[in-house]
């Protein structure tokens, strides 16, 4: 019988980094819906026709904190709804039957729990994310979750929604499988746990160190799976404000990134897919070979 697995999209900020004319700053994802949208309806759409069961809103920079440092508070909507639409017009245009996952993102910095806020406003500003986002989309993924603090209030700030939640986390990239806060996988999943939440993902890390956190995750809950990123190495942005201090691997292509990703699937994944410099060619390849491999992409309204 073959297995059902669903295919998410890839990392849409490093598409538009490569497409844009503007050059990156703090909040580029973010000001590229005003200068260039078409560009993210494009990116959208190319994960669509590559194969993705689901794309992700265009919101990962838009956090009420993000968009106060930088004097945009008062556009928070706006660019929320922006991103909805965009990401609606894309699945208009290709037809085809994708899902609209929600994003949660870090707050304030990727990588870097410890500039977080404390939990109880954590939550407070998650509540705002999930209110403009809760009507137009399907499911909500607290992602590139650096701290147990931050996954947690994530989730309890999506469950206000009444949609499914996928809680990804991102691992440190060593052999520890440590979020990058220090905390072990392990003892994170469980206390997640402890509040209701069974759906993992692991993401924003090396495709390596996804393969030993979901040699964990398959032991310990029935609903896992991975995406992961193409960077060398995440260290420089731990300093700088923008992704352009960071470089793409020259050894993770299509072929490449998708032996991990089948390897995830044949633990017994649920979802695979692609973070940062995981692109549109990465999707097609991993569709093809998951089909190849006796997998059924899930198609939701079949």
């Amino acid at each position: 019988m073959q297995k059902e697995i669903i295919l998410l999209d890839g990392g849409m900020g490093q598409e538009l980094i490569k497409n844009s004319k503007s050059n990156p700053h703090p909040l580029w994802s973010t000001y590229v819906m005003s200068e260039e949208p078409e560009l993210v309806k494009k990116a959208h759409i190319d994960f669509i026709e590559a194969g993705a069961s689901i794309i992700t809103l265009n919101t990962y920079s838009t956090t009420p904190e993000r968009l106060e440092a930088n004097d945009l508070l008062d556009k928070f909507s706006f660019f929320h709804k922006k991103a909805i639409d965009l990401a609606r017009e894309a699945i208009d245009h290709t037809k085809k039957n994708v899902l609209i996952a929600g994003c949660l993102p870090p707050l304030v910095w990727s990588y870097r729990p410890d500039k977080a806020p404390d939990y109880d406003k954590c939550v407070d500003l998650y509540l705002q994310i999930v209110n403009e986002q809760q009507d137009y989309v399907d499911l909500f993924i607290c992602e590139t979750m650096a701290s147990l603090k931050e996954a947690k209030a994530a989730v309890a700030a999506a469950k206000t929604s009444g949609k499914p939640i996928w809680c990804g986390l991102t691992l440190e990239d060593n052999e520890k499988c440590e979020l990058r806060s220090g905390e072990k996988l392990l003892d994170c999943v469980k206390e997640l746990q402890s509040i209701g939440q069974e759906e993992f993902l692991l993401n924003c890390s090396f495709p390596e160190v996804i393969d030993n956190g979901i040699a964990i995750l398959s032991k310990n809950t029935s609903f896992f799976g991975g995406y992961a990123n193409g960077f060398t190495s995440i260290e420089p942005l731990k300093t700088a404000s923008n992704v352009s201090v960071l470089s793409a691997r020259t050894d993770l292509g299509a072929e490449e990134y998708s032996r991990h990703a089948i390897n995830w699937a044949n633990q017994g994944a649920s979802v695979v897919g692609g973070c940062c410099e995981i692109g549109p060619r990465h999707i097609k390849y991993l569709h093809d070979i998951l089909i190849e491999n006796d997998f059924k992409i899930v198609d939701f309204l079949s």
